[in-house]
């Protein structure tokens, strides 16, 4: 088996791409497949010299825009290549969180009140009570997201400081726990909490050594843990992901379990880093490293 992993890539999540890459060709290469490693910039020419002649399948390790956002899969598509998780479609409306968000409604799944607002807007009032989260349309990994507090005097200073384009998606900011669920093709994994040693689980407590705790399996109440499983194997397919995915949600359980359960969005290019959250998962289920990227691997497919 002849394998690229293509990884790096253009966005805010490079670092963590290039982290994810160099874990799956170690583990590709421990299967005794021929595996290389491309870094992909900004020359369409330049990686697809590399995919020639074409590779039995791509490992997308990207992650953002560029990588999991759509455009990487129609380049492969066009190529003719397998490549591994979600397709184009799903891929841009899953990074598209008001598309996203339209499709989960449409499907009966629980999301947070709110939706897209000029940014401008903000400068001058707060558009919902507080507290009120702000968040790009089109980034992961927590990349640019912002927590309007009671008493907080940053909004003004946000809206001007913002650097995502000129709409956002804004919120209710939901109080509790912050849950997550792997999704392998039909089997949701797992349920992990996720406790941030900073005031939420942003792009630091995601990647940083010690940024985060997680409990896994999520000491939750047992209905809960169901309905999340549900839950995130129904964005799954709502959305129409192929292979992994991971879903991410709010539990609120201020109140006493089972709480409230909201979605917030589905990755489809989880992370595969040494802190990452689907392989913890899959070993919890008895599922390696290398075995979790070789079932990625077989599960690679293209539209051609």
């Amino acid at each position: 088996m002849r394998v690229v992993v293509l990884m790096g890539g253009l966005s805010a999540e490079r670092e963590v791409s290039l982290s994810s890459g160099a874990q799956v060709v170690i583990a590709l290469r421990s299967l005794g497949w021929d595996v290389s490693a491309v870094d992909v910039g900004p020359d369409l020419r330049t990686l697809i010299d590399a995919l020639t002649p074409a590779p039995d399948a791509v490992f997308n390790a990207l992650h953002g825009r560029f990588g999991e956002d759509g455009v990487i899969q129609g380049v492969l598509d066009m190529l003719g290549i397998p490549y591994t998780h979600s397709g184009v479609r799903a891929s841009a409306v899953a990074m598209a969180k008001a598309a996203a968000k339209a499709v989960f409604i449409a499907h009966g799944l629980p999301v947070a009140a709110g939706g897209v607002m000029e940014v401008a807007d903000l400068i001058d009032a707060d558009p919902m009570p507080e507290p009120y989260v702000i968040k790009p349309l089109n980034e992961g990994s927590s990349v640019g997201v912002e927590i309007i507090r009671q008493g907080d005097n940053r909004r003004a200073a946000v809206a001007r400081g913002w650097t995502f384009g000129r709409t956002a998606m804004v919120e209710e900011f939901i109080p509790g726990r912050e849950l997550t669920v792997g999704v392998m093709g039909d089997r949701a994994l797992a349920v992990t909490d996720i406790v941030a040693t900073q005031s939420f689980y942003d792009y630091e407590s995601k990647y940083a050594e010690g940024g985060s705790r997680h409990v896994l399996p999520a000491q939750i109440h047992p209905k809960a843990e169901a309905e999340a499983k549900r839950i995130a194997l129904a964005a799954h397919h709502a959305l129409g992901c192929r292979g992994a995915s991971r879903a991410d949600f709010r539990y609120d359980d201020t109140n006493g379990e089972p709480g409230r359960l909201v979605l917030l969005e589905v990755n489809t290019q989880p992370g595969l880093t040494p802190t990452s959250l689907l392989p913890e998962q899959a070993a919890l289920c008895g599922i390696d490293f290398p075995s979790l990227c070789r079932w990625m691997v077989e599960n690679a497919a293209c539209r051609a």
